[in-house]
Order: structure tokens, then C-alpha cells, then sequence
């Protein structure tokens, strides 16, 4: 797949304890993103952070190292993420759901026809 120019970067937020059918949710979101044709997710898992429940998690605090904030970020056509967004509103009932206009400068590996290593 070929990506560059105008695109739209999908940020969601929810907690790595959050989960779907008893997996994480970041991996649902992951799945269902690959599912629908998306050109790439990454997951970052944050050190520290709150939300609307402004308790602080952080890795600093043995006691508060749980459920840590993570990231998905998606970025594709703004078609295509828009069309993705009814699988989130069934699948993040906690967190935030961040949409972001981006340039793609680039989208690849070394080897763009085939064995492409892309988005990670």
C-alpha cells in the first residue's frame, strides 16, 4: 500500500488493563485495524499518566505501576479512519479517541514491493 501526502492519525488512549473478551483492548484495536485494511497500528505503553479519573499511574510508584497508559496510533486516508471509527465506539467505553490531520512523508521499508517492514 502506498500512503503519503494528507492523511489522518487516530490516536486512542485507554488503560493496558482495559480489556475485550478477556484480551487486551489495545490488541483488539490492533486486530481490527489489520481486519479492516488499515496501513499500520503502533501500541505505546506510557510511564506515567491520568485520565478522567485524575488518579496518577506511574512506573515511579510500586503501588500506583498498574494499568499504565497506552496508546494506539493508526494513520491512513481520512476515509479510511473515519470509516474504522464505529469499531471503536463499540470497543472503547473508557479512555480517549484523539483525531489528528498529518502529512505522510513517508510510508515503507526498504523493500516496498514485497517483504516491506512498514509501521510498527
Amino acid at each position: 500500500m502506498r500512503l503519503t501526502g494528507s492523511a489522518l492519525r487516530l490516536t486512542v488512549i485507554v488503560g493496558e488493563n482495559d480489556t475485550w473478551h478477556h484480551k487486551p483492548l489495545f490488541t483488539e484495536i490492533v486486530h481490527r485495524a489489520h481486519a479492516a485494511g488499515l496501513a499500520g497500528a503502533s501500541v505505546f505503553q506510557g510511564i506515567e499518566g491520568f485520565g478522567a479519573s485524575s488518579l496518577i499511574h506511574t512506573t515511579r510508584l510500586l503501588s500506583l505501576s498498574e494499568d499504565l497508559p497506552v496508546a494506539v496510533v493508526i494513520v491512513d486516508t481520512e476515509e479510511r479512519v473515519r470509516a474504522f471509527l464505529p469499531q471503536l465506539h463499540e470497543l472503547v467505553t473508557e479512555g480517549l479517541v484523539i483525531l489528528d490531520a498529518c502529512e505522510v512523508v513517508r510510508y515503507g521499508g526498504q523493500d516496498d514491493a514485497g517483504g516491506s517492514k512498514g509501521a510498527r
